[in-house]
């Protein structure tokens, strides 16, 4: 089968709550409780997620923990993300051939299974408004610190491939911010420069030229500060059929971070328009 969609998502930690999410990040909120309902008629037989918020140093892991169940107080921001509780089912058996993929690719990965391990909030904020129900598998990927861009999109083709020989219907998420040059005040945003090159990467997804949204990457990361180096970007630029049509859905600062809701081959949903004047292309 072919990977059902693809998608960028926020994971800002003020959204964690739906009741306390400020105005300027509204609209992302409103548009993933939208590809919740979505997801729900799609009925995906797992979703694959990397998140930035998960940095392993030196290996590539997998978590094939079979069923993913904890409380998350989260390190960076506990008074805005404390004694969460998160309990979804894994899938040990894609999660432990995505590890066998690796290694044969001569890449350094390893599986994780472990009942004790906590979720990251990059992982449970989106999951929270994207599976609200907890009733879809999860398998969860890190972004790895030692690998380069060009590692991590290896790792990214790898993934895609055992993705779509499976007969499981998937759903690939990478949970993460673009610029991400962090300051205090949650309502702040980016500087012009590194706006700028928000707007370009952006144009180019949009656009479908994902070659020359990998090629800006490296020096995009470095100098707007992307968020994980931009590796959670290149995973997702490695996973996304060409074909597939981008519909851009909302997006918003966060303490000077940019941070954008863009989907994959997801069918248009009939009470949902795309950003027609989307902030990036002011």
């Amino acid at each position: 089968m072919t990977i059902e969609c693809s998608m960028l998502v926020p994971h800002v930690p003020s959204m964690c709550h739906a009741d306390q999410v400020p105005e300027f990040q509204q609209d992302m909120a409103s548009a993933m409780n939208e590809i919740g309902k979505r997801l729900k008629e799609i009925k995906p037989d797992v979703i694959v997620l990397v998140s930035c918020h998960w940095p392993s140093t030196f290996f590539h892991y997998v978590d094939c923990t079979p069923v993913h169940k904890g409380i998350l107080t989260a390190i960076e921001a506990p008074d805005l993300i404390k004694d969460v509780p998160y309990h979804y089912p894994g899938d040990e058996d894609l999660a432990k051939e995505l590890v066998k993929a690796g290694e044969e690719a001569g890449l350094q990965v390893q599986g994780v299974n472990d009942p004790y391990y906590v979720w990251d909030y990059g992982s449970v904020v989106p999951l929270r408004y994207l599976v609200p129900d907890e009733d879809i598998p999860v398998i969860n990927l890190s972004v790895t610190l030692a690998a380069s861009i060009e590692e991590t999109y290896r790792w990214g083709q790898v993934i895609g491939k055992v993705l779509r020989e499976s007969d499981k219907k998937v759903v690939f998420i990478s949970s993460g911010a673009l610029s991400h040059n962090l300051v205090r005040g949650r309502h702040n945003k980016p500087t012009v420069t590194e706006h700028a090159m928000d707007k370009q990467f952006i144009e180019f997804i949009m656009n479908k030229d994902f070659q020359s949204a990998y090629d800006m990457l490296p020096k995009y990361a470095r100098f707007a500060r992307v968020e994980s180096g931009g590796r959670h970007l290149a995973m997702l630029l490695s996973i996304i059929d060409e074909n597939a049509d981008p519909t851009y859905l909302a997006d918003g600062q966060s303490s000077g971070s940019w941070n954008a809701l863009i989907t994959f081959g997801l069918r248009k949903l009939s009470d949902m328009a795309t950003l027609e004047e989307s902030e990036y292309a002011k």
